[in-house]
């Protein structure tokens, strides 16, 4: 009985040293984070291959957009290098759960800010504003949400769009894709009657694609979309806020505005209606 009580006692002890190792060795992890990227000379981040003119992949197989724009800056300031970036290709509906596998570094992929979404991963501060729209065929364009009643809407899986329709017309139809080229092809289609997403997109979508229209330009409340990484990674959080402010100095997020955005938005949208310098909105 003796000898039962002793194995069992170190086993015991064995399980809780582990434990404690193992949490250990997280939070070092952790804490450590900026210095295991500088170590593997790369930083993985996280954007769109088909949301042009945020994140796509060109036609020569470049990654391309705003968010790109930003994450070879952050590349270059934390490596010295903004080649030394690895772009990581992901969906609306995988964001969270590329950080919490740890497949990323950083999203940067338009992620915009919601309650839900911050139990799940921790958000730096801003870099741009948006809203919801809805984008119709120009002879049958959609003004009001009510118009929308018995017909069907086109939404991507994972998005702001899906959730603020699911919560607040659930008698709204909804048809649900991963990809956004899906789901713009769907509208092309016609199988439904309009798609909803961030306006930001949305006006340059119509903008590019004759006999559509952005009918409902704001809906829901003004929200924020900003680089996102794991939950409880403080250091490189700490890293991406203090980049911002610096950014914020030299206007570069309006840089990357004029470099990206607005040849797709021309004159028709004022940028400051979009940008968000230096993490914070005034």
């Amino acid at each position: 009985m003796k000898k039962r009580f002793k194995v069992a006692s170190i086993l015991t002890t064995l399980v809780i040293a582990i434990g404690v190792l193992a949490g250990c060795s997280s939070k070092t992890s952790k804490e450590s984070s900026i210095e295991t990227i500088k170590k593997n000379g790369v930083i993985k981040i996280g954007v769109f291959s088909d949301k042009p003119p945020f994140g796509y992949v060109d036609e020569k197989g470049n990654n391309q957009g705003f968010d790109v724009y930003i994450a070879r800056r952050f590349a270059k300031d934390l490596l010295g290098d903004e080649s030394k970036v690895q772009f990581v290709l992901v969906e609306a509906a995988s964001r969270v759960e590329y950080l919490e596998t740890g497949k990323v570094d950083v999203i940067l992929a338009n992620f915009t800010v919601t309650d839900e979404r911050k139990e799940k991963v921790d958000f730096a501060n801003p870099y741009m504003k948006v809203a919801l729209g809805v984008v119709s065929p120009e002879g049958d364009k959609i003004t009001n949400v009510d118009q929308l009643k018995g017909k069907k809407l086109i939404v991507n899986k994972g998005t702001t769009a899906e959730t603020y329709f699911t919560k607040n017309y659930p008698n709204i139809e909804l048809l649900k894709y991963d990809q956004n080229t899906e789901a713009f092809q769907a509208l092309k289609d016609g199988r439904g009657s309009a798609l909803a997403h961030d306006n930001t997109l949305l006006f340059a979508w119509a903008r590019e694609n004759k006999g559509f229209t952005t009918g409902v330009e704001s809906l829901g409340s003004l929200d924020t979309i900003a680089p996102a990484v794991q939950k409880g990674n403080v250091e490189l959080l700490n890293w991406i806020n203090d980049e911002l402010t610096k950014l914020g100095e030299e206007k570069f997020i309006h840089e990357a505005y004029d470099k990206t955005l607005q040849p797709a938005y021309g004159d028709s949208i004022d940028p400051e209606s979009v940008v968000v310098e230096g993490g914070k909105i005034k």
